[in-house]
């Protein structure tokens, strides 16, 4: 394995659990395709793929997968072996089985709240994976199992959630309990109660102030006084 495909693989990866809160075991969803491409290529799947993702993982595939590898005979028979040694997860097509691309679509409506992986080769099914965010995709290439990089769905929606434009139920719940677990929720309280409403003009300022007197006023009365004084002294 090489270096640079794991350090790529560890920053995929960090993408993936810091913004969608994806943890192990990690769960990895496989259709007939990767499966068919694991044995051509002689991959271990089982072995190699948690030391890739630095982790725990739980290897699984729905009855839809196993019903079409089935339908599809000799030709696939090994794909079908590998995939019956995976824990098979209920879908809703259990009277109805459909094609496996269409199953695991299914499989990550609503925003994937199981927080699955999607392995294929179907380059269809890879398309219609990335116009969804939050689902990391698995595929072979050149004997190696490559992680994809986030596609523009998955970056356009962190940017989403950094900028505030669009919060997750689950993340607005968990901050309003982390605030009242840290007593944040008392001390907003109280400061929205000491804020100070805006009141009106200071009275003091709205008294008449005292008209003074005029130099001139006062210039005749003490001329008066003078004069009176001169009189006397005469």
């Amino acid at each position: 394995m090489g270096v640079t495909r794991q350090k790529h693989a560890k920053k995929i990866m960090r993408f993936y659990k810091h913004n969608f809160q994806f943890h192990e075991p990690f769960q990895v969803l496989l259709d007939g395709t990767f499966c068919q491409a694991a044995l051509r290529n002689k991959i271990q799947i089982r072995e190699q793929l948690p030391g890739y993702l630095a982790g725990a993982v739980q290897l699984c595939t729905t009855r839809c997968v196993i019903k079409e590898l089935e339908s599809l005979g000799k030709a696939l028979y090994g794909a079908k072996l590998i995939a019956q040694r995976f824990q098979v997860r209920n879908c809703s097509h259990h009277k109805n089985p459909v094609s496996g691309s269409t199953c695991l679509l299914s499989m990550i409506e609503d925003g994937n709240p199981h927080h699955f992986f999607i392995a294929t080769q179907d380059q269809d099914l890879s398309n219609k994976v990335k116009r969804k965010p939050g689902i990391p995709l698995l595929f072979i290439i050149q004997n190696t199992m490559v992680l994809d990089k986030p596609s523009p769905k998955s970056l356009a929606f962190v940017q989403k959630l950094q900028t505030n434009q669009l919060v997750p139920d689950y993340q607005k719940q968990s901050i309003v309990e982390l605030k009242e677990k840290e007593g944040l929720v008392k001390q907003e309280s109280e400061k929205r109660r000491k804020r100070k409403r805006a009141g009106g003009p200071n009275p003091l300022s709205c008294l008449k102030k005292k008209k003074k007197k005029t130099q001139e006023g006062q210039e005749p009365s003490a001329e008066k006084k003078k004069r009176r004084k001169r009189k006397r002294n005469r």
